[in-house]
């Protein structure tokens, strides 16, 4: 064993390293699920709905209802990028599971263990990644959709800022991997803060994107502009939401990198970007069970992008 590995080992506390890493598993697998529907949309829309659903994975409960409110439809683009984005959902859990139960029950009082880097705590870097990726190109096709018949600089910018994100985390995958004992971590702090920030950034021009496409969209019908206010309001608030996880890890990793809380945090990352999602795929089922809703003014509605992106009432998965 290096000397580097052997002066971790005297350092090291298990309270702030292992055991954040135990907290981040349980938070993910348990607290998440009811954090995203908490927004003023799904609360106006269903009351009850967080309640129903707190202590259970909302992702499932948001698949579920995807495919609930689309069953008879065929398969399509969208439910594929759900199924995709569940496996993915479900994959990353697994890997922070085995990562906590590798150094926590598996070599229990095997002190040397604890400074190498297991194999499923790099892949869950890599499914991390994957899952920003995936949701932030959804993102991106739903701008290019909601652009036609206008111009479209705004969602090949947007598609050319992803494609830029998405190289520097494969440089962060790469550092990582080069990695073999927490100790090296800090010296791909570099790769670290540069993926957080520009996946910040993208968050940021997506959420501002759709937000003006949108505000631009309006009808004139009132309950139409009310609803198109919540969704705003909705789409910003996970922005925000995204953005601050990521500088919560920028922070405390710039702060305390010794211990693994703002690996912690990373853990819910992806969490949130994926409930996020499926949160707004699942518009149709809170517009529908919206008892202020006007449907006369939603079919009348002259926008027609507007139409099958926010109420949803033809099938959009179809057309799209």
């Amino acid at each position: 064993m290096s000397s580097s590995a052997q002066n971790l080992i005297t350092q090291l506390d298990i309270g702030t390293t292992f055991g954040a890493l135990f907290i981040g598993v349980v938070i993910a697998a348990m607290f998440v699920n009811s954090f995203v529907v908490q927004s003023k949309l799904c609360i106006s829309c269903h009351p009850n709905f967080s309640s129903r659903n707190s202590l259970f994975g909302l992702s499932n409960v948001q698949t579920f209802i995807y495919f609930q409110t689309h069953k008879g439809t065929g398969m399509s683009f969208f439910k594929l990028a759900v199924i995709w984005l569940w496996i993915l959902d479900a994959l990353h859990l697994a890997s922070i599971v085995h990562c906590v139960y590798h150094y926590l029950v598996t070599n229990y009082t095997n002190v040397n263990a604890l400074v190498g880097i297991v194999w499923s705590f790099k892949l869950q870097i890599i499914v991390d990644v994957f899952i920003i990726l995936t949701v932030h190109l959804l993102y991106c096709y739903r701008i290019w959709i909601m652009s036609k018949g206008r111009s479209r600089i705004l969602p090949i910018t947007v598609g050319i800022i992803i494609i830029i994100n998405s190289g520097i985390a494969i440089a962060l995958i790469w550092a990582i991997y080069q990695c073999h004992v927490f100790s090296d971590l800090v010296q791909v702090q570099w790769a670290i803060y540069m993926t957080l920030a520009t996946i910040t950034f993208a968050d940021i021009v997506v959420a501002s994107s759709l937000c003006y496409l949108l505000a631009t969209s309006r009808t004139g019908f009132s309950s139409t502009d009310s609803w198109i206010t919540k969704l705003m309001a909705y789409i910003i608030n996970n922005g925000c939401l995204t953005s601050v996880c990521s500088i919560a890890v920028v922070i405390t990793c710039a702060a305390m990198p010794t211990n693994f809380i703002f690996v912690a945090i990373d853990f819910l990352l992806a969490k949130l970007y994926v409930n996020s999602f499926l949160a707004l795929m699942n518009a149709r089922y809170y517009a529908q069970i919206n008892p202020d809703t006007d449907s006369s003014h939603l079919f009348h509605s002259h926008h027609g992008v507007l139409r099958s992106e926010i109420h949803m009432r033809a099938s959009e998965d179809e057309e799209l």
